[in-house]
């Protein structure tokens, strides 16, 4: 179990500590709900786990098989709901491969990314596209 303590310093801001490495983030309202959009908003750190996940997943299996990832990369686009509830309506990833991969790499590598824990613990309650590129 990991413990993350967070803890709101005013203005819709927020402070949150890892427990584990006593690492720190901020997260700030974004503009369009009345924050400064200074930091990543909460929504944010839900793409970027998303993103990131994918990416951390391809990458234990790329150094299983002793495959070269570095300079892999993912982009997501948030898209929020314009009418109430306020939540998070679809989330769209790109990822790009290196280009010095081979077919049967980039199937094992694509396979093992759609697998991710937080794109499994997101679905049925948000929308995603993989693009793969």
């Amino acid at each position: 179990m990991t413990v993350i303590h967070s803890c709101y310093q005013g203005q819709l801001r927020c402070t949150a500590s890892h427990g584990p490495s006593g690492t720190q983030l901020e997260t700030d309202a974004p503009t369009d709900n009345q924050g400064q959009g200074e930091r990543f908003s909460p929504t944010d750190l839900v793409a970027t786990a998303l993103s990131t996940c994918i990416l951390t997943i391809m990458g234990i299996v790329a150094e299983r098989h002793g495959w070269d990832l570095k300079g892999c990369e993912a982009r997501v686009d948030k898209t929020m709901t314009s009418e109430a509830p306020r939540r998070i309506a679809k989330l769209t990833v790109w990822v790009k491969l290196p280009a010095h991969l081979s077919d049967q790499q980039r199937t094992v590598l694509q396979r093992a990314g759609e697998q991710c824990p937080v794109k499994r613990s997101l679905e049925g309650a948000v929308a995603m596209e993989m693009v793969w590129n």
